[in-house]
Order: C-alpha cells, then sequence, then structure tokens
C-alpha cells in the first residue's frame, strides 16, 4: 500500500485537494445563495437542493471550461510551437521522444491501440487532446445550462416569467463575460510558465530545467 501510494502521489494528492476546495465552494455557495433568498423574502434550499442549482452548475463549470480549453490548446501548441530556453517546449535541435513513430517504438509492453494500428492507432495518437477537447465542449455547455438555469431561477425571484433556453443565453454578452474573463487567465498562467522558465529553476521538478542549466537551454531534460 505505501509503494502504491507514493507511485500515485501527485494524482492523489492534487485529486484529494481539488475535492475539499471543491466541497468548500458548495458549503460557501450555498450560504451565499440562501443570504440572496432571504433578501428577497424566498425560502432557503438545502444542500442538495443547491448542488441542483443553476448557480452551483454555472459557478463550477465556468472554471473546469477555461481548465480544459487552456490545457487541450497547450498541449496541441507544443507540438508545432517552440520557445528557446523554456522547460516546456520541445528541443528545438535533435529529435523528441514524443515524436517517434508508434512502430518504431521499443515498449515491448506496447499498448493495445498501438499493436492494433491503422484508425485505432490514429485515434490512440491525439487521444489526450480530444480527451481535453471533450472535457472542454462538455463544460462550455453545462456552463451555458448552468448559466439559463440560474437566469431563469434568478428571475422568478424577482416575478419575472421569462426564461432562456441554453443556446439562448450562450449568446449573451453575461456568457462570453464569464467564458472570456477565465480564459485570459488560463492562458496568462500558461505564458508564464513558459517564459519563466526560462530564467528561473525548481530543483527537482520536471516542470524544470536542471539548475545548472544555462538559459538558452530548451526542455527539460
Amino acid at each position: 500500500m505505501k509503494r502504491w501510494l507514493r507511485d500515485n502521489s501527485l494524482s492523489l494528492v492534487t485529486f484529494a485537494v481539488f475535492l475539499a476546495i471543491l466541497v468548500g465552494q458548495s458549503f460557501v455557495g450555498l450560504r451565499n445563495y440562501n443570504d440572496d433568498l432571504q433578501q428577497h423574502q424566498q425560502p432557503t434550499v438545502s444542500y442538495v437542493g443547491y448542488i441542483g442549482s443553476g448557480d452551483f452548475i454555472e459557478s463550477v463549470f465556468e472554471n473546469w471550461e477555461s481548465e480544459f480549453l487552456q490545457m487541450s490548446f497547450y498541449v496541441i501548441l507544443t507540438i508545432f510551437l517552440f520557445q528557446k530556453g523554456s522547460a516546456e517546449s520541445k528541443k528545438l535541435q535533435g529529435t523528441n521522444a514524443s515524436d517517434a513513430k508508434p512502430k518504431h517504438t521499443h515498449y515491448a509492453d506496447a499498448l493495445w491501440p498501438v499493436r492494433r494500428g491503422g484508425w485505432v492507432l490514429k485515434i490512440y495518437e491525439h487521444s489526450l487532446s480530444l480527451a481535453l477537447l471533450i472535457l472542454f465542449l462538455m463544460s462550455f455547455w453545462l456552463h451555458a445550462f448552468g448559466g439559463a438555469k440560474a437566469t431563469c431561477q434568478e428571475n422568478m425571484i424577482h416575478q419575472d416569467p421569462s426564461c432562456p433556453t441554453t443556446i439562448s443565453y450562450m449568446t449573451t454578452s453575461k456568457f462570453w463575460f464569464e467564458s472570456l474573463q477565465n480564459w485570459q487567465s488560463e492562458f496568462l498562467a500558461v505564458f508564464s510558465i513558459i517564459y519563466l522558465s526560462i530564467y528561473l529553476r525548481e530543483k527537482g521538478s520536471p516542470e524544470s530545467k536542471p539548475v545548472s542549466a544555462p538559459n538558452y537551454h530548451t526542455g527539460s531534460e
């Protein structure tokens, strides 16, 4: 068990932190949501009721949307683009292990898609970016769904019978303001790690170049 925990500690810790923060967000959001309802002389909702509300769904997925967009674009852009001196870039000269053709792989225990070849291998070759793009699209849709539902609930509080659909909500300036304010921060974060890794180091991290490496050294190895 200790060996398993050590071998999977990075994913376990990051997921645990994510889950703790999400639970914290749900409780704080519930209190804020009920405070708003009370100000409008409306009955408060339970924790379960809040989890299914448009307010919670929108607040969660508008953030997930930007994360998955950032990660999918980053994975794709690093295929074609380079940054001299950055630990986040492929090497400028020579071969990169990520560019190796699967049929030339030296792994005896290659996974089934690699052994199968054909269209299965073609999909598997791009499965990381495809998965991230699918997660982005799902989050994008759920952001709009939650936003439309939240707008309906808010309108009901103010005795307004109008209720936008998910599609119509996606055409509003509010929806795009929520999206763009998150997207810009994500791409700023990506730019920061790409550029700062040229000049700064973090001993022991694969996201950094070796401490003794010169600034022009490109890649983390």
